[in-house]
Formats: C-alpha cells, sequence, structure tokens
C-alpha cells in the first residue's frame, strides 16, 4: 500500500505531531513501508546574521537531529525502516520537497485546530495538503475543542 511515509514534525510542539507519527508508525507496519521524521528549521533573517556565532547553524541542526532520533528511538518499528531530516527554509516547501525527494506516497501531518489566524493567513498543514503530489493524512489532537467562530 505505501513504500515511504513522510512526516513532519515541530520539535517545540511534538504534541502535535504526536497522533501524526502514532498514525505513520502503525499505517508503516502494515504495508512495511519507510518512515522519515522531517523538523524544518527556519532560516535566521539575513540582517541578524553578522550577530549569530559561527557554530549556531551546525549545533541547530545537531539539536533538532538528535530531538527527531529520540522520537524515531521511541517508535515501535526497526530501525533501518525510520530516518530523520533536518532542512532549513520553509515549513511546508521543505516538506514537498523532502516529498519529492523521496518519493513520498503519503505525508501524514499533525495539525492545531483552526483559528482565526489559521483562516485569514493558512497554515503549514493547509498549504501541504493543497500542493503535494501525494496523498496526505491531517491528525489532529484527539479532544481538542473547535474554537468558536
Amino acid at each position: 500500500m505505501f513504500k515511504n511515509i513522510l512526516v513532519p514534525v515541530d520539535i517545540a510542539e511534538v504534541d502535535v505531531a504526536k497522533p501524526g507519527f502514532d498514525e505513520a508508525v502503525e499505517l508503516a507496519k502494515l504495508s512495511g513501508a519507510s518512515l522519515r521524521l522531517i523538523h524544518v528549521r527556519s532560516p535566521v533573517p539575513y540582517a541578524m546574521n553578522e550577530y549569530i556565532p559561527a557554530e549556531y547553524y551546525e549545533t541547530d541542526e545537531k539539536a533538532a537531529l538528535n530531538a527527531l532520533q529520540n522520537i524515531a528511538d521511541g517508535l515501535d518499528l526497526p530501525k533501518e525502516r525510520v530516518t530523520v531530516v533536518s532542512p532549513f527554509g520553509s515549513v511546508y516547501d521543505e516538506v514537498l520537497k523532502e516529498g519529492e525527494r523521496m518519493k513520498t506516497d503519503l505525508i501524514v501531518v499533525g495539525s492545531h485546530r483552526p483559528n482565526w489566524s489559521t483562516y485569514l493567513i493558512g497554515s503549514n498543514a493547509s498549504n501541504i495538503v493543497r500542493h503535494a503530489s501525494c496523498s496526505v493524512l491531517v491528525m489532529r489532537l484527539p479532544g481538542a475543542p473547535m474554537p468558536s467562530i
């Protein structure tokens, strides 16, 4: 059914991604798929680069990859079927690029409940859904109340 499943994870809000990677693990088990966790790091604004220590980018990447690997190590899948990656850039753009690179069959993304800001300016999850060339499964936190509109 699936061969490659991609799961975006914001390491600052793992609870939002947890329903997504839990579901992705179950789907990977059923279909023998490989799973890739991706955390997209935001680039530092160009004007701030002169104030950033030279080792910042390497340290930031290592920290993100370590956090993702800790999540991957806790998943109920063989270690050789789970990989991690942490590029810089726009979240939805980098997720879509990684999906194309690894020939993803499914993207499983966690999402907050919609609120006024996401209705007005959109969200990463909605951009991924609109522009992905594969199926996308959006998982929300169970029991989260819908916002009043």
